[in-house]
């Protein structure tokens, strides 16, 4: 049988679909979420080759119309996490001997398949599961999860082709194995593509997964799961289990096996895994790697140079689309004195043109739902309190209703304190704080904008004088992983912006770049000698 060093597909972004009125991406989008929202989907869980029912089933809802149920899922008591781990090793080794041509070939197609048969169904279950607009769904759920998954074959290869050099009469070579041992992926509610790229970037490698999706994200992880099985991901290779993440989370870390954590979430649990990880230590046969994307306190800071109107759009945004539920939104805003007055006006115009918030299924809205109760109450908790005080006034929105869905209005806060708790504590929703500085303290407003917060994921600078966008890309060098210059702070291109951010935003291991890939393998070098020396004498000894 032939053999060779394969060159895979050059991987290209995703074009984005528009969805404007009488394209038919929009009338297919329309009818999968209409067939969606009538139906009642019973979702298992992925154990190997079986779909288990425990019959212990939660309703899942859209946030914008959280009466009416879509479905169920099923959650997991010990023993199916137990079986979850017992299966994903039963088929380590055949996985992770499968050719790494074969294992490309499986994500490749299932890219295929969300360009195509699955877009409007992948892009439906997210406008219904996570209230995203059809914007929102088809940049997250289509475009950058196919990214994911092209760019990632792409790295895997360049990664395998990347060899060390060999002296004369040997030959050196370096196989990246992966992990000894079973990953664990603990994906969000706020991005499709997240949910899918945790799983597959260290099964892509070679690894065996156990995956637990977010309760509020199960809707559509069910078509990542169909898109997978599709594909030819084959049984136990990724297994999917729902329920107490207490409960899944202590299983999991108390298995020998486990050999490397995936994440994306908040800071404190993130830090809370670490620690029981740590905790058993002595129990793993190996060191796990721990890979995590956390919490943000993102920024806007504005140079009185900056275009006013260019500073609007990019606050507008940066903090209100998706209702703000982006570890990258921008959330603390810091704008100069003379040109405040003109951006805020601008700002305060572009929220009034909004439509009031609503279903994702009407297409003229902005701005749709926050994913659950506990959301809505820690935002509306925060908004009342920015009425209450004294240092704080609220510019624009600060009304909000969960009737029907939960609806938060964009809201401004406008605070004299720079210090002021909304200016400091990760909300996730769409609220931003904004304080006015001094044109002459331009320098010091750095400093703040650097000190003020414990995150470090992203932020973004406006300016037209260059020697102030130098100065400001040293001074914040240390407080985004991701830095925007002339731009808002979101929405980073897998292949072009590799993502992620230090201090307590995570391990900065940077999605959609060949450095997260590097995390699921344990290199081996291997060094044979041609002709073995057979006396052990060296010429010094004379």
């Amino acid at each position: 049988m032939g053999k060779g060093f394969f060159q895979v597909p050059a991987a290209v972004n995703e074009p984005i679909k528009s969805y404007a009125p009488g394209t038919p991406e929009r009338e297919a989008v329309l009818q999968q979420y209409d067939t969606y929202f009538k139906g009642s989907v019973d979702v298992p869980m992925y154990i190997g080759s079986e779909e288990i029912r425990s019959g212990n089933t939660k309703p899942m809802s859209p946030p914008h119309d959280h009466q009416h149920v879509v479905g169920h899922y099923h959650t997991a008591n010990k023993a199916h996490v137990s079986q979850a781990i017992s299966n994903a090793l039963e088929v380590r080794t055949a996985w992770a001997e499968l050719a790494w041509e074969q294992r490309a070939a499986i994500f490749l197609k299932a890219a295929d398949l969300i360009a195509g048969p699955y877009r409007a169904k992948i892009n439906a279950a997210t406008m219904i599961a996570q209230s995203k607009t059809i914007h929102q769904a088809e940049i997250d759920a289509a475009c950058e999860f196919i990214d994911f998954l092209r760019f990632n074959v792409e790295f895997m290869s360049q990664i395998y082709e990347e060899q060390p050099d060999s002296a004369e009469g040997i030959w050196n070579r370096v196989e990246y194995r992966p992990l000894e041992g079973f990953v664990y992926a603990i994906t969000p509610f706020n991005f499709t593509a997240i949910a899918g790229n945790l799983p597959a970037s260290a099964a892509m490698m070679g690894n065996v997964v156990v995956w637990k999706p977010s309760d509020s994200q199960i809707f559509s992880a069910k078509v990542i799961v169909d898109v997978f099985k599709e594909a030819g991901v084959p049984d136990g290779v990724i297994n999917v289990v729902y329920g107490d993440p207490v409960m899944i989370t202590e299983t999991v870390l108390a298995s020998p096996d486990f050999s490397g954590i995936h994440f994306t979430g908040s800071t404190f649990v993130f830090k809370e895994l670490w620690k029981q990880i740590g905790n058993n230590i002595h129990t793993y046969k190996t060191y796990p790697k721990i890979v995590g994307e956390t919490g943000g306190k993102d920024f806007i800071v504005a140079h009185p140079s900056a275009k006013p109107q260019q500073v609007a759009t990019a606050i507008t945004r940066g903090a209100f689309e998706f209702q703000g539920q982006k570890c990258s939104a921008a959330s603390r805003v810091y704008l100069p004195e003379s040109t405040a007055e003109e951006i805020l006006t601008a700002l305060k115009a572009d929220i009034a043109s909004f439509n009031k918030p609503g279903s994702p299924a009407d297409m003229s809205n902005f701005i749709t739902a926050v994913i659950h109760e506990g959301s809505f109450d820690k935002l509306a908790k925060y908004i009342d309190q920015a009425k209450a005080d004294s240092s704080a006034e609220i510019i624009a929105g600060g009304n909000y209703d969960k009737s029907k869905g939960y609806f938060i209005e964009p809201t401004v806060i406008l605070t004299t304190d720079p210090n002021y708790t909304t200016m400091e504590t990760e909300l996730f929703g769409p609220v931003v704080t904004i304080y006015v500085y001094k044109d002459a303290d331009w320098s010091d407003t750095l400093k703040m904008v650097d000190n003020t917060s414990e995150y470090a994921l992203t932020g973004a600078v406006l300016a037209k004088d260059r020697y102030a966008i130098e100065e400001a890309t040293k001074a914040l060098q240390n407080c985004a992983g991701n830095f925007y210059i002339n731009d808002k702070p979101t929405g980073a291109v897998v292949g072009q912006q590799p993502f992620g951010g230090a201090r307590a935003s995570g391990t900065n291991d940077k999605a959609g770049s060949a450095q997260n890939l590097l995390r699921w393998v344990s290199p081996r070098l291997i060094k044979e000698t041609f002709v073995t020396p057979e006396d052990y004498r060296y010429p010094f000894l004379g």
